[in-house]
């Protein structure tokens, strides 16, 4: 007999209370005039932790389409990077994060 587990996947809105930002040595860094609001970060994040949010192009232009960017919930991203290969313009970088970025004692 062959016993499979199945990953483990918490129940609905389980995840909520457990937040895994701080798992990574690195986080994503956006910058929002470089970013195209093409979603392919959203789509690839595997902790669906990414999302389009329209932002105004300027503040002289809020009665005017707004833009979509990327912005990352912090408190669940742990810094695999996918979005920083999967951007087509180069928007997203990935950073340390400044608690590594200190010298060895």
């Amino acid at each position: 007999m062959i016993r499979i587990t199945l990953g483990a996947v918490s129940k609905p809105l389980e995840s909520l209370k457990i937040k895994t930002g701080d798992w990574g040595a690195e986080y994503p860094v956006i910058d929002e005039e470089k970013c195209i609001g093409c979603g392919e970060c959203e789509i690839f994040c595997p902790d669906l932790c990414i999302e389009l949010v329209e932002r105004p192009e300027s503040k002289k232009e809020e009665s005017k389409k707004a833009k979509k960017v990327a912005k990352i919930n912090y408190n669940y991203c742990k810094g695999c990077g996918i979005c920083e290969v999967v951007c087509p313009a180069e928007a997203i970088k990935m950073e340390l994060k400044e608690i590594y970025k200190g010298e060895l004692k």
